[in-house]
């Protein structure tokens, strides 16, 4: 039989979202310890003993008490799987810090953490891991080095376990730290190398994976979360991958333009079909075009408010939407009198454009609104 495991990582127990309200950032908080669960269901299902964590499991290097508590139960529930756990970037490895405590409380029998550059077999005679803790938050060497020189019994499948930036991958200042080898598998004679940081699921090559989050946390990543299921038939030969589905949320992110109401009533349903279903999606939507003031308010009405009720976030960016007032427009506004003189000059210093053009299309926007409220209580 293959030695079988999960490899996840980035679970990020505790991850603050400030752009979304206090009730939808506490049901994403919520959908990160619940993939633990689904995760220790995946593995009973697929009959994978051991599940690998590839680093960040806790968002901070001092969650409060509760929510290391949390992350723990989650795992102790599922006492037929064994948990690895590594230090990463996140939650690095500090004297007296998270992972010392973590020991000093008393960890559940089926949860193991890995704080030095040891070798540990994991299953006697069948399978080692070979760790890579993240002492600080950021490191200018590979620490996955060690790995080349570590003695295992011939045999022996060697997993490493690691969280950094495979070197090729990225280019700015935060993706240099903590670099990885890409070619760290052959040096050490590794038969995989499970790595965390990358959000999403790569692969580097055959025997070289980053998991991804088992929740997705932002709309650079996008999607729905991921674990891998990786089985190792033999030391040395290579490892077969299969990506499990562990998201609850999914990500998206939308560019569209609209000109009329039959744009935006196809931009309405479109929004909604994202996602297995609209309340757990969350959109970041960036609109552009011209329209009418008529079509402006409908705008307002299907896509701010009742599109953006039926997800579970909408992001919109629509700074290059203009309203274009149209003759019908400043008509329903009044046809004469001093509101109508007072919409027109309006619709001048739009035309001008310069400082007072956005102040002017604002102003004009909301008289037309205010004079259809009046119109709809006066029916």
């Amino acid at each position: 039989m293959p030695f079988r495991f999960i490899h996840t990582a980035d679970w990020q127990i505790g991850k603050v979202f400030r752009f979304v309200d206090d009730a939808t950032m506490g049901v994403l908080q919520q959908a990160r310890l619940e993939a633990i669960t689904r995760i220790g269901a995946l593995a009973t299902d697929y009959s994978a003993a051991h599940v690998l964590v590839a680093g960040d499991i806790w968002e901070y290097e001092a969650p409060a008490l509760r929510t290391r508590n949390q992350t723990l139960e989650r795992m102790r529930a599922h006492d037929d799987v064994h948990w690895h756990l590594l230090p990463g970037n996140h939650d690095a490895h500090q004297p007296n810090g998270l992972w010392d405590q973590l020991r000093q409380r008393g960890l559940p029998e089926n949860v193991h953490i890995y704080t030095a550059p040891e070798v540990s077999e994991i299953e006697p005679g069948v399978a080692a891991v070979l760790p890579a803790p993240l002492q600080h938050r950021r490191s200018l060497s590979d620490l996955t080095e060690w790995m080349d020189h570590a003695r295992t019994d011939h045999g022996v499948i060697r997993i490493g376990l690691a969280h950094g930036s495979v070197r090729g991958f990225g280019t700015n200042e935060e993706q240099r730290a903590n670099p990885i080898e890409p070619t760290r598998p052959e040096a050490a004679r590794l038969d995989y190398l499970a790595l965390g940081d990358w959000h999403g699921p790569i692969e580097v090559n055959e025997r070289c994976r980053y998991s991804g989050t088992p929740e997705t946390d932002s709309f650079q990543t996008q999607g729905t979360g991921t674990a891998l299921l990786v089985d190792i038939e033999t030391a040395g030969v290579a490892p077969r991958v299969q990506s499990l589905d562990t998201g609850q949320y999914s990500w998206t992110s939308v560019s569209e333009s609209v000109s009329d109401w039959q744009d935006i009533d196809w931009l309405d349903q479109y929004l909604r079909s994202l996602g297995r279903e609209p309340a757990r999606t969350l959109v970041s939507l960036t609109v552009d075009g011209a329209l009418s003031l008529a079509d402006m308010e409908y705008y307002s009405r299907k896509i701010l408010e009742e599109a953006s009720a039926s997800l579970a976030h909408l992001r919109v960016n629509d700074d290059d939407l203009y309203a274009i007032p149209s003759d019908d427009d400043m008509d329903a506004i009044d046809a004469g009198g001093i509101v109508r003189a007072a919409a027109d000059r309006l619709r001048e210093l739009m035309e001008d454009g310069g400082e007072q053009a956005d102040i002017a299309s604002e102003a004009l926007q909301r008289l037309f609104i205010e004079q259809q409220r009046i119109e709809s209580r006066s029916r």
